[in-house]
């Protein structure tokens, strides 16, 4: 093993200032140094986005997406149980947020897929916490559901700012507007709901358990809305974002960690084992880079265990977000709580258990006594 991580003992920002977007640093990095001619445009927006990704322009406290004839909406205080209340902006390719109003919860489509796309990806995220684990909505007192589309101009990232959800349109070389894969926006409106919850320091271990749960909603977003099992599902996060100039499958790969694409963009570095566990000081820590060894534990625990990801793996990880699970947990500390949680779910002897334990084993990881 390369070593781990240990966090560091200094004070932390709150989560909700963490900026959680879904394309790495390092891949940002990677595309901008493209010399291609077919390219251009796209490195030219890499290194536009690795520029626009701090700071970002928030908001005076209180404010509220405008409409477009400039009057102020009021989002709503109090949402219905089980009924998600959205709200879509758009920036007009500006870094300004939260942007005009264009569609809020109940209102007719509009000629705008990017506004499409977001306004049902938010409903669909919200279907899942609603549907497989009863949670009301992102922080479970039916907060109201926010994303703002058409940030900046060809921004190539979508992200989390701990109020709303913001996507870019993408370079439209390598990528394609980041409303375009259902996982995406489930990922990030994940992030969401670690805030409330386990609340992960964004670096190192934590980190990569915090992108790591991101990623398992994401996926299970995706599935239970395509009505998709275990096995037939592809277990790729953000696919459909890249356009035909690149050749990879997705950002990654869960099931096979290291796989998603191996093309103009260098091949997909992430770690499938401890044993590769990848020590860096980019990336915080590389939280996108080695959340792919326990991604690949939990896609390896939903497939053997069959059926709908959601039923019996995804409680057993919800279970363990919405636990005791310490906030600068390492991935033993989490393996522990899985099994923990499978246990108090499903039994020290059942089926689910077992399988927790041999699916930390199939990455190398030994979970704390």
């Amino acid at each position: 093993m390369n070593g781990t991580r240990n966090p560091s003992s200094g004070t932390h920002p709150p989560a909700h200032r963490h900026v959680c977007g879904i394309v790495p640093p390092w891949l940002l990095e990677r595309i901008a140094e493209l010399d291609s001619p077919k390219l251009a445009r796209a490195a030219s927006a890499a290194r536009y986005s690795l520029l626009a990704t701090r700071p970002y322009r928030f908001p005076e406290p209180g404010a509220e997406p405008r409409t477009a004839t400039g009057s102020v909406e009021t989002a709503l205080a109090t949402a219905v149980a089980s009924a998600p209340q959205r709200t879509i902006a758009d920036a007009g390719r500006t870094e300004t947020l939260p942007g005009l109003l264009v569609r809020s919860e109940g209102e007719p489509p509009t000629a705008d897929d990017a506004v499409t796309n977001a306004y049902d990806g938010l409903g669909d995220t919200h279907a899942l916490f609603a549907d497989a684990f009863s949670r009301n909505s992102i922080d479970d007192r039916g907060l109201p559901l926010l994303a703002t589309v058409h940030y900046g101009d060809d921004y190539d990232n979508a992200f989390w700012n701990g109020e709303r959800m913001v996507f870019g349109d993408g370079d439209g070389e390598v990528f394609r507007s980041f409303t375009s894969s259902l996982s995406v926006i489930g990922h990030e409106l994940a992030h969401g709901v670690t805030q409330y919850t386990a609340n992960l320091v964004y670096e190192g271990q934590p980190g990569a358990l915090n992108e790591h749960v991101s990623d398992v909603f994401g996926a299970l977003v995706e599935q239970h809305a395509r009505g998709q099992d275990a096995a037939s599902a592809s277990w790729l996060i953000g696919e459909g974002l890249f356009t035909d100039e690149v050749e990879g499958n997705a950002l990654r790969s869960m099931l096979a960690p290291g796989t998603a694409y191996d093309d103009v963009l260098g091949k997909d570095p992430q770690p499938a084992h401890f044993d590769d566990y990848i020590e860096t000081t980019d990336d915080n820590g590389g939280v996108h880079l080695n959340s792919g060894i326990p991604n690949r534990a939990f896609a390896s625990l939903a497939v053997a265990l069959g059926g709908n990801a959601w039923e019996r793996a995804g409680v057993i990880w919800y279970d363990t977000l919405t636990g005791p699970l310490s906030e600068r947990a390492d991935f033993a500390t989490c393996a522990a709580a899985t099994l923990t949680a499978a246990i108090a779910r499903f039994g020290v002897d059942s089926t689910e258990t077992s399988a927790v334990g041999e699916a930390w084993s199939l990455v190398g990881i030994v979970p704390a006594s």
